[in-house]
């Protein structure tokens, strides 16, 4: 027992920070709310140092319900990451609008715990466990402005679809432990191995798959996100598009690799179809909308579509490519969100429409060209770092015999560039929009000059440091 919970230090951090940030709010009420999100952001550098799996090799705690591997480790530490950058964001954003409050941080905390238990899971009911614990909290998250309609149209959307998807995911959850008497990874994969895959655990295969694709954002289950993301306070659509995605995405690599590896020529043909509809319909959907978070929302749902491709290699180059590509992305995205917690009219509201950016080369020549780097990295456009994690999941596909798949996520990334370049040619070629209010948040300017830097060529200087990190990690699951 004692080891057990010394793999699980980093979720107990987060809980017990969780509950006394949570005493502090109600002590010291909402005025502490900047405090908490910056004492919030410490308990993640405090969980980030105690991630086993980091130094040592990690081990499987609690029967094998938990596993703590270095993919599990890089996982967390990206999650821990996204979700202070998340949290930085949020302390700049509400304070003007006087919306902020102290539970904020609270239940970003309590997410990352869910988070971290769906990168560990070792059974299909720790599985279920994290993922409800970080869906009750997104929910409240969505609609975290109680007076803005659309925050609360977001948070029931999202409930309401969050709810029958994880109905789905259980059903599947029971299909998998009728057919083959266990919950547990390694022994569904031997009971499959051993037995082939019957219909009942082709179904259970489908369903689980289902399940988790919601939370990934993949299509056909993408029908939340646009809204969600247009509708939920800009901060928490940043978070959204950050910390929960790498936890979902890391959740299905491991679900498909360690308890579905027996199975990967049933699995790979629903992961091909939702690699491909997700890369297509992400592209084309964004093209016409006018609103930069429902652009961003349809971003988020082709870049899965490439992430996906390194799914279906089944290999351990494609998983690698998978934590190369989340790791690139989830700095793309928060660097993106930044610009837009940053477009305020004169009054010091917010705008959201992509038409605001016109001529904002002339007005904010800084801040038009880290929104031009970031444009430009998510269309995997050289010399910016965004174009290799595409390659790396690309040649993942070739070298798996997959090269067709290449191909056309190729030429959807080309789709994906329209829009793209169209934010870059309203910022640089078109008539100045009025100009945004100034913007005094020194946190924010550092996150954005980062993430800029890092999307920039200067970020082929971490291939050194970020190959062999991702290649290790993959390798716990082989």
């Amino acid at each position: 027992m004692g080891q057990s919970l010394a793999l699980t230090l980093p979720e107990i951090i987060l809980t017990v920070g969780a509950l006394a940030l949570m005493l502090a709010a109600a002590w010291l009420g909402d005025r502490s709310a900047r405090l908490l999100t910056w004492l919030a952001i410490a308990i993640f550098a405090v969980a980030a140092v105690f991630v086993p799996g980091v130094r040592d090799a990690g081990g499987v705690g609690f029967d094998g319900l938990y596993v703590a591997d270095r993919f599990a480790a890089f996982a967390k530490i990206l999650i821990y990451i996204a979700c202070a950058a998340s949290l930085v964001a949020a302390s700049g954003w509400f304070s003007r609008d006087e919306d902020y409050r102290a539970e904020y941080p609270v239940l970003v905390l309590l997410s990352a715990v869910g988070m971290g238990m769906m990168v560990s899971a070792g059974d299909l009911l720790t599985l279920y466990v994290g993922l409800e614990l970080l869906s009750l909290a997104s929910y409240v998250l969505a609609s975290f402005q109680r007076k803005d309609n659309r925050s609360a149209e977001a948070g029931l959307k999202y409930f309401v679809l969050g709810a029958l998807a994880s109905g789905i995911l259980l059903y599947g959850v029971s299909l998998l432990y009728g057919f083959t008497g266990s919950t547990l990874f390694g022994d569904i994969a031997a009971a499959v191995g051993r037995d082939g895959v019957s219909k009942g655990e082709l179904f259970g295969l489908v369903f689980v798959l289902a399940g988790i694709a919601f939370k990934v954002s993949a299509v056909p289950f993408h029908m939340w996100t646009p809204d969600v993301y247009e509708g939920a306070p800009t901060p928490v659509t940043a978070y959204f598009a950050s910390a929960p995605k790498v936890a979902a995405m890391a959740l299905l690599t491991r679900v498909a690799i360690e308890a579905l590896g027996p199975a990967t020529f049933e699995w790979r043909q629903i992961v091909i179809f939702m690699a491909l509809a997700s890369t297509i319909l992400g592209g084309v959907a964004a093209i016409n909308q006018p609103n930069i978070k429902r652009l961003l929302a349809y971003s988020s749902i082709n870049n899965v579509g490439f992430a996906l491709i390194g799914l279906a290699a089944a290999s351990k180059e494609g998983v690698a490519s998978i934590l190369f590509y989340m790791a690139v992305y989830v700095v793309m995205t928060i660097g993106s969100f930044l610009i837009v917690l940053r477009m305020r009219d004169a009054d010091g509201k917010a705008v959201e429409t992509i038409s605001s950016l016109a001529g904002l080369s002339r007005t904010r020549p800084m801040m038009a060209a880290a929104m031009a780097m970031f444009m430009f990295s998510l269309a995997g456009i050289p010399p910016l770092f965004g174009f290799w994690p595409k390659f790396l999941v690309f040649n993942a596909a070739v070298q798996a015999n997959l090269t067709w798949l290449a191909a056309v996520g190729i030429a959807t990334s080309v789709i994906g560039a329209y829009y793209y370049l169209k934010i870059v040619k309203t910022m640089y070629f078109d008539d100045p929009a009025p100009a945004f209010a100034e913007t005094k948040d020194a946190p924010q300017s550092v996150l954005i000059a980062a993430c800029a830097l890092f999307v920039s060529p200067l970020g082929y200087l971490a291939i050194p440091l970020l190959d062999p990190l991702t290649l290790n990690a993959a390798g716990s699951l082989f």
